[in-house]
């Protein structure tokens, strides 16, 4: 069993914002496999399943997301080496998608919950939003809405991050990061 997991909070004020392309992802995911939902108010959070893999929005907040990782990954018995975590990454730049297996949480209290439950060896599916140019602006920054511009290639960058994370269910972490990391994007609108 696989448990691929999108960081993001809930409520519709922030459902466009760059601290939500996790969730976006996974809706993606959800729609593209037809996965069905689960109801359980024990997994904080909207899961779904499509055979042998399951879909995970924490509904906890951001800072709280190891609470639902760690509900669903018991209640299922997943090993930490099948969970992937798709999360936006400020240190890359916007529209880049890299892959790696462990690690440091990099300032992102989403990571840092789910480091803090169930450990930090699983793999990262780090999808780039860039930075703004003062540190103290960070906050304001992951919660605002993606720019005009940005939308407009929204719908490419999350094809191509949601079959990239399907693919790490298939294939060897390396192979995939060979084939669909993406270090200088240049996404145009469809």
């Amino acid at each position: 069993m696989w448990l691929i997991v999108g960081l993001g909070n809930p409520g519709p004020q922030y459902e466009r914002t760059r601290h939500n392309i996790g969730f976006l992802v996974v809706d993606r995911l959800v729609e593209e496999t037809g996965a069905h939902p689960l109801s359980s108010s024990s997994f904080h959070g909207d899961l779904f399943k499509k055979s042998d893999t399951l879909f995970l929005k924490p509904t906890t907040y951001m800072n709280r997301s190891g609470v639902s990782v760690q509900a669903v990954k018991n209640f299922y018995k997943i090993e930490l080496e099948k969970v992937i975590v798709v999360h936006d990454d400020l240190d890359l730049p916007f529209g880049a998608v890299r892959f790696k297996k462990g690690g440091g949480s990099g300032g992102h209290n989403g990571l840092k919950s789910i480091d803090a439950t169930v450990g930090s060896d699983y793999l990262r599916v780090r999808m780039g939003i860039g930075k703004p140019a003062y540190k103290s602006q960070v906050v304001d920054y992951v919660l605002h809405d993606f720019a005009p511009e940005e939308m407009a290639v929204l719908p490419r960058w999350i094809d191509h991050a949601a079959k990239a994370t399907l693919e790490l269910t298939r294939h060897p972490l390396d192979k995939v990061a060979s084939r669909f990391g993406v270090k200088k994007p240049n996404w145009s609108a469809p």
